[in-house]
């Protein structure tokens, strides 16, 4: 399993709208991915405009090309990247052997 770790900054003023927009694209696009797990969406409490977005995949190929090369990766980031400060930083991460 893999953990896909984004860190989304955005514009003041823009969380409502911005965490409305993530959940229909997590509903919409993401979840029907073939080897998406789960999600969730972090909101800091010292930094209000940052966000953390972790998704659980099967495999890294499930995020990086099941969703990443797909039409849905097109219309997620369109739907979600309007409230973008600046482009967010994505790592992927697996459990410590």
């Amino acid at each position: 399993m893999i953990l896909e770790v984004a860190e989304i900054y955005i514009n003041d003023g823009d969380q409502p709208a911005f965490e409305q927009a993530m959940r229909q694209s997590l509903e919409t696009y993401v979840s029907i991915t073939e080897g998406f797990i789960d999600a969730e969406l972090q909101c800091s409490i010292e930094e209000p405009t940052r966000y953390l977005l972790l998704v659980h995949w099967e495999t890294i190929e499930a995020h990086m090309v099941n969703f990443r090369e797909s039409e849905r990766f097109s219309k997620h980031r369109a739907l979600i990247s309007p409230y973008f400060a600046h482009p967010p930083k994505v790592q992927h991460f697996t459990l410590c052997k």
